[in-house]
């Protein structure tokens, strides 16, 4: 489909200036958010408004350079100009195949009055769904490197909103619980930050295209203020440049409702269009893999008795694969370097191409070939990326060679190289190099351990999704995530790009394990999943031997992966979410619903489907259970609905429900 496109910039506003150092407000199209920039005895500042609602009070922009070098003062305005955009374009994959990009811009240029006079750009977007903004700065023109060492972006909310927050700086990187607390108390934490402000709107902080810079961080400085705290490098610097730099977006997503914060497109908008012109690799899909039996201990991830990757547990694999209908599978520790430490911070060194003992990589891509069953490559890194990279090519020209195309890659590890931040600007360039890397090779990416998403998915659609938080994995070897967990992380994490939650356990009540740890889900929420979760590839991840004979199969078979629209149909952070999703390539819709530790009732209008009849196939929790209390069993039922009916779901406590709406 050809972008519809209608550009109008370079138009001065000098006219409009109240002042000199005041101009008019850039709106979003629709009216209702509104960004003011203005000079306040020759510092920059914004505020932004939603609806006459105060969100951002006048807030302070600008950076410290190395050398105690304050680059926020004595500036006056250059010059300034206002541009409208408005494009439909389509997605390669995602969770709505047409999205639109409209917004109004304001691009101003400040100059310092004194000393060096340089010059900073600072631009301004109004979308319907928010505000963003970033900086450009050319540099003095001498060739010199410019460190940055602070930027002083702040955030003055304008109330003492309710957040959803995890810890920055700490050893797991992202994989905390979130905690909610007021704005005012919050400690330094990872974006996407949400707050539901005392007003009732919904805010997420974040930002976007975070290219060659260092991932910001927020904290809370006074009251009710934010700030950008950047990751920095082992050696103090927060970002090195050669002279000139372009920072991310820093975005604001404003709601009226918290289920459109997920139906926000803004951060794919502020990245690049695809350049990626071999797309035949990129494909959706659902896989198994030998995994969860490792978490849970009936395998090893190392070289034993049990030994998960071996040439006999891959080719039974590939027969269940082969009988669940499912088209990939994912093989993990089939290389030379596991040992039962490895997850340790010892700088492991794994070999990328060479096999253990007990597994032939040829004999069983062959195999699953046979059976139409390809394998998804896997890289641990263990965060030695010395190593690593200097294999990179060997490992992923080897997959290529075997007709993969698709790898995981992790890198577990409280550090980069024991050293870097996984978020700091040594992180992010190491990511988008071997995103990069891995296109030349062909090969869809998701990484483990990851940098957070940013949108780079727009511009790379091989960048197919991340972990980056707590993950399912996490029920299988320590308290286990509670039930309001991915009712937090669907406004949180997910706001910035699909998740590899590996959901779809169906033995919630594991004889295996440590102590017998339970999954705090029933079985339809692990349904839901499929629907309220996001991402373009969807992990089968209980041991393949637990779906055979069960009828609840039937909606991980019918499931799609890759959708034509999205809608949110209720939803309040940490509580209860209803999302339905049309199929890209039929005209069946599907839902997931889910709630919290509280037992619910929800009457579903059903005019999102379209003109005609359509077999409703619903999948709900038995009468009677809880997620401690038989929480396996299913009650699947159908009838007949069209877009005027009303479905009624009953969620136990922990609970969920999935529903395929099949045309007729």
């Amino acid at each position: 489909m050809k972008n519809l496109i209608f550009f109008l910039a370079g138009i001065f506003i000098f006219s409009s200036c109240t002042q000199k150092n005041q101009i008019e407000p850039v709106l979003s199209p629709n009216g209702e958010n509104k960004i003011l920039f203005e000079l306040k005895d020759g510092v920059p500042h914004y505020s932004v408004t939603h609806s006459e609602k105060n969100v951002v009070h006048p807030s302070k922009l600008g950076f410290v350079f190395d050398n105690n070098d304050t680059f926020n003062e004595g500036f006056e305005l250059l010059n300034a100009n206002v541009s409208a955009f408005d494009e439909t374009w389509e997605q390669v994959w995602g969770e709505k195949r047409l999205i639109r990009n409209h917004y109004n811009q304001l691009s101003v240029v400040l100059q310092e009055k004194e000393g060096e006079k340089r010059n900073l750009e600072i631009q301004f977007r109004a979308f319907d769904d928010g505000v963003a903004f970033r900086y450009l700065f050319e540099g003095d023109g001498s060739g010199d490197s410019v460190i940055i060492m602070d930027e002083l972006t702040e955030f003055s909310l304008a109330d003492n909103g309710e957040a959803w927050w995890i810890p920055a700086y700490r050893d797991n990187r992202y994989e905390y619980l979130y905690e909610k607390s007021k704005v005012s108390e919050l400690d330094t934490v990872h974006t996407p930050l949400t707050i539901k402000s005392e007003g009732g709107l919904y805010l997420s902080f974040h930002e976007a295209a975070l290219i060659d810079y260092a991932s910001m961080t927020l904290e809370q400085t006074e009251g009710t203020t934010l700030k950008c705290n950047l990751v920095p490098w082992s050696d103090g610097d927060r970002v090195k440049t050669d002279g000139s730099f372009k920072t991310p977006w820093r975005t604001i997503q404003i709601a009226d409702k918290p289920g459109d914060l997920i139906t926000s497109y803004l951060s794919l908008n502020l990245n690049e269009p695809n350049k990626l012109d071999d797309l035949s690799y990129i494909r959706p899909s659902k896989y198994l893999g030998i995994w969860w039996g490792m978490h849970i201990s009936k395998y090893t991830f190392w070289e034993s008795e049990k030994h998960g990757a071996s040439t006999k547990n891959s080719k039974m694999y590939i027969d269940w694969a082969k009988e669940l209908g499912i088209d990939r599978l994912l093989i993990e520790g089939w290389n030379v370097g596991w040992t039962p430490a490895w997850y340790e911070n010892l700088m492991h060194q794994f070999s990328f191409t060479q096999s253990t003992p007990d597994f032939d990589l040829e004999e069983v891509v062959n195999y699953g070939n046979s059976k139409g069953v390809k394998l998804i490559g896997y890289h641990e890194t263990g965060s030695n990326l010395i190593s690593y990279l200097d294999q990179i090519d060997d490992g992923m020209a080897l997959y290529q060679k075997m007709g993969i195309n698709d790898i995981k890659i992790g890198q577990v590890g409280s550090r980069l190289n024991m050293k870097e931040w996984h978020h700091g600007q040594f992180g992010v360039n190491y990511y988008r190099y071997v995103l990069e890397k891995a296109a030349e090779y062909k090969l869809a990416v998701n990484f483990h351990e990851p940098i957070k998403d940013t949108g780079e998915r727009r511009t790379y659609p091989n960048m197919m999704s991340r972990e980056g938080a707590c993950g399912m994995e996490y029920n299988a070897w320590s308290d286990g995530n509670p039930p309001n967990h991915t009712l937090i992380l669907a406004f949180t994490r997910m706001l910035s790009g699909p998740m590899d939650y590996t959901p779809g356990i169906f033995d919630l009540d594991q004889e295996q394990g440590f102590n017998g740890r339970k999954v705090h889900t029933t079985l339809a929420k692990q349904l839901a999943y499929y629907v309220t979760l996001y991402s373009p590839i969807q992990m089968l991840a209980d041991l393949p031997d637990n779906y055979i004979g069960q009828p609840a199969y039937q909606f991980l078979a019918d499931v799609p992966v890759d959708w034509e629209d999205t809608k949110v149909l209720n939803g309040e952070i940490g509580e209860y979410l209803t999302t339905v999703r049309k199929d890209k390539y039929s005209d069946d819709w599907f839902l997931g619903s889910m709630t919290n530790e509280k037992e619910r009732e929800f009457e579903i209008n059903l005019d999102f489907l379209e003109e005609g009849n359509y077999e409703a196939q619903v999948y709900a929790d038995a009468p009677g259970i809880t997620w401690g209390n038989n929480p396996e069993e299913v009650a699947i039922s159908k009838q007949e609905v069209n877009a005027e009916s009303v479905l009624t779901l009953k969620l136990a406590p922990g609970g969920g429900a999935a529903v395929r709406f099949k045309k007729l």
